[in-house]
């Protein structure tokens, strides 16, 4: 029976808005890694933690022994406690309603089958290099960005300590500082398009003048002030 810890994690820009997920799985019996990466155009960031799951079990093997570490409440919750009254129920809700999400918790349920999983959570962003790799990957996806995905020895790849769940403090402090700024509510979203700056009150707005455009840039703004110090940076 293989030994495999997986770390999982996803994201979203909007939510709904662009979305990636990443997976690192690390055999531990065999000694070696993988990584994996996904993106959708439109999706949410509960969509994505699921699939980042589903993706890191849909590469292991039956009969595997995993730990799955996430910073997902809602995928630890769903998979832990809810799901066997959905399934029992018949994906349906306590209201009859068609559980959210259906298709990828019925593929998670899958995909755990046949499996000895134990489900671990972590918190995002304190610097666990499994969860911070994955977080890169997902966003990197998110962002439309070419990620390099690793498949090799344990004993060559570039992470040392992968299987360290210990808290990096220093590394947390900077990441829950940008983790609180990204769930800040937007005061607007900037973009420069050949040069050209616009700004938008609503992402989707945003979204519909950057998509598609060479050279596009655009962030979030948290207040008028920050506004206009990203409006200066676009100009150059």
């Amino acid at each position: 029976m293989k030994n495999l810890v997986i770390f999982t994690d996803g994201a979203s820009r909007g939510n709904p808005g662009p979305g990636g997920w990443g997976s690192v799985i690390v055999d531990e019996t065999h000694g070696t890694v993988r990584e994996l990466g996904g993106a959708e155009k439109y999706t949410t960031n509960n969509k994505m933690e699921l699939a980042a799951a589903v993706g890191g079990l849909s590469h292991s093997p039956l009969q595997s022994s995993v730990t799955l570490y996430t910073d997902s409440s809602y995928v630890i919750n769903g998979i832990t406690k809810w799901i066997q009254g959905w399934k029992r129920n018949g994906w349906k809700t306590k209201t009859k309603e068609d559980v959210s999400n259906k298709d990828l918790w019925i593929a998670l349920d899958a995909a755990a089958s046949g499996k000895q999983v134990i489900w671990k959570y972590v918190g995002g962003h304190v610097g666990i290099v499994g969860n911070e790799r994955c977080d890169e990957i997902a966003t990197a996806m998110a962002d439309g960005e070419t990620v390099e995905l690793y498949q090799g020895t344990l004993s060559d790849y570039g992470l040392k300590g992968i299987l360290n769940i210990s808290r990096n403090i220093t590394l947390a402090s900077k990441k829950e500082s940008s983790s609180s700024r990204s769930r800040g509510k937007a005061y607007s979203y900037i973009s420069s398009v050949g040069g050209k700056i616009e700004i938008h009150k609503t992402w989707a707005e945003c979204e519909k003048r950057v998509k598609g455009m060479k050279g596009a840039r655009f962030k979030k703004a948290l207040d008028k002030a920050e506004e206009v110090v990203i409006s200066k940076q676009f100009r150059g």
